[in-house]
């Protein structure tokens, strides 16, 4: 039994899970203060349109952020808080500003492609260390975030 931790998950795959969630972490903090910036600087003829979009993907963000951190508390671990932190471990880079909205657009698909392959990886090492927790939540991100790389894609691939 002292290889399992406060929940009955095995320590060490819990550990493998942490760093994959840290990372995830790192990523959406970045993601999400890009959102912001595209909100607050969206420009054009779709300005109405996208500050709306963009704000309701930021405030998306900001909830799977906390959600992130607890389910890494959940495992035993501690949450980085520093964006000094995130910004070594993103793979998301701080976007340039931006005001243009089909600019913003592609640099939330690709956002997106980063964290739909990490959610992916976490999803398969939650399943072999038999963490439903992990499972389930990224099982509703990966569902939720297809949608909306659907509905983005719609909107660059018609103007």
């Amino acid at each position: 039994m002292d290889n399992l931790n406060d929940i009955g998950l095995d320590k060490a795959k819990s550990k493998e899970l942490e760093e994959k969630l840290s990372e995830l972490l790192a990523n959406y903090s970045v993601f999400y203060q890009n959102t912001r910036g595209y909100h607050w600087n969206i420009k054009g003829d779709d300005f109405f349109e996208l500050h709306v979009k963009f704000e309701e993907l930021y405030n998306d963000l900001q909830v799977k952020i906390d959600e992130v951190a607890e389910r890494i508390l959940t495992l035993g671990y501690t949450p980085s808080h520093r964006y000094s932190n995130y910004i070594e471990k993103s793979e998301i880079a701080e976007s340039k500003q931006i005001s243009d909205g089909k600019a913003a657009v592609r640099e939330i698909l690709e956002a997106f492609k980063t964290t739909l392959r990490l959610q992916r990886e976490i999803l398969e090492l939650s399943d072999e260390a038999g963490d439903e927790g992990t499972n389930a939540l990224m099982s509703d991100y990966i569902r939720e975030q297809e949608k909306d790389v659907w509905m983005y894609s719609s909107y660059v691939d018609t103007k």
